[in-house]
């Protein structure tokens, strides 16, 4: 099924939850960029706090897989409000509540270098309470950086 929800309450939770409620994510600076149909894309910029390596400053191992999983949840509740469409806004930030990590991996393919990164994901496979969604990270000229496999609970 492919659904337009880039203008919907939904995309309104979405972009609330992940840009102003998560703690972290403030933190970071983690923004919703674009959700459209099964697709998630999520931005950060880069920040001197954000270095791992300080004579290459490049990106952070623990910064990547941050945004990763930040991108994979969210793809996998995507998935789940799909599955469950009938239910009400309120309904779905309270089943929101309830999104776990279960399993994450994190294959980095090469130095974080650029001045921001983006995260894209979507939902492998989702069941009635477990997702498993695929996620890349990218840098501000394209290059791929690194990719996740997550799982999630709902």
């Amino acid at each position: 099924m492919s659904i337009s929800i880039e203008n919907s309450d939904f995309f309104s939770l979405i972009y609330k939850v992940v840009n102003e409620k998560i703690p972290f994510n403030k933190l970071l600076g983690i923004t919703v960029d674009s959700i459209a149909d099964d697709n998630i894309k999520i931005k950060i910029k880069m920040k001197d706090e954000f270095v791992g390596n300080y004579i290459k400053k490049t990106l952070h191992g623990g910064v990547i897989s941050s945004i990763i999983d930040v991108t994979g949840g969210m793809a996998a509740f995507i998935s789940f409000y799909k599955k469950n469409m009938e239910q009400t806004i309120e309904a779905q930030q309270k089943k929101f509540s309830g999104l776990g990590t279960v399993d994450l991996r994190v294959d980095y393919l090469r130095p974080g270098y650029g001045d921001w990164f983006i995260a894209s994901g979507y939902t492998l496979r989702a069941g009635n309470k477990i997702a498993v969604t695929r996620i890349e990270l990218n840098n501000d000229v394209g290059k791929l950086i690194a990719v996740g496999t997550g799982t999630y609970i709902l």
